[in-house]
């Protein structure tokens, strides 16, 4: 069974990427499960509270699940042209202290996928995670490209993907990020 952790970059209650997580766990391939995760409860990121207090229980669990997976699916909003600061707030958390990154990213199988009500998806956003993810030294997979643009045309009223040709590419995509990131 090949573990993937799709985390969604987005807190809002009808977020295009968290509907995109939810489509991708129901056309996924046997022998391949995907576990959700979101960014609730993840504080900003203060060096002084990591020393004083030590990391908050929310990073501790979403680090242990990133840690008990085979394979992470970044599922990433675009703002302003870039990565959204919630959810590189919460890498930033995931890799303190600094000596738990090779435990934690190194060499992990990651891929990227996003969802937008803009024309152009995700396609800033998945660029900007690029420098951030290979100074954590995980296993990039560039094997495929999943930018859902114009999404709120795509995702109906209770959250569900509704399109098809966006749910086969999804399903293609994974595919292709579960074979990538099987255990040997």
């Amino acid at each position: 069974m090949t573990r993937l952790l799709g985390i969604s970059g987005s807190l809002r209650a009808g977020s295009f990427n968290t509907a995109l997580l939810r489509a991708a766990g129901a056309t996924i391939a046997d022998g391949v499960s995907l576990e959700i995760a979101t960014l609730h409860g993840i504080p900003l990121y203060d060096a002084d509270a990591e020393q004083r207090d030590g990391l908050p229980a929310a990073v501790t669990e979403l680090k242990e699940r990133v840690v008990a997976s085979d394979g992470v699916v970044l599922c990433t909003p675009e703002y302003n042209n870039g990565i959204p600061g919630v959810f590189k707030n919460a890498i930033d958390w995931l890799s303190r202290p600094a000596s738990d990154i090779a435990r934690v990213f190194g060499d992990r199988p990651f891929a990227v996928i996003g969802a937008s009500p803009g024309g152009f998806g995700t396609l800033l956003a998945q660029a900007a995670w690029l420098p951030v993810l290979r100074t954590l030294r995980v296993r990039y997979w560039s094997g495929g490209r999943m930018q859902v643009s114009r999404a709120g045309s795509l995702v109906n009223a209770e959250g569900e993907l509704v399109d098809e040709a966006t749910r086969k590419a999804l399903q293609d995509f994974l595919q292709g990020f579960a074979r990538f990131a099987r255990p040997s």
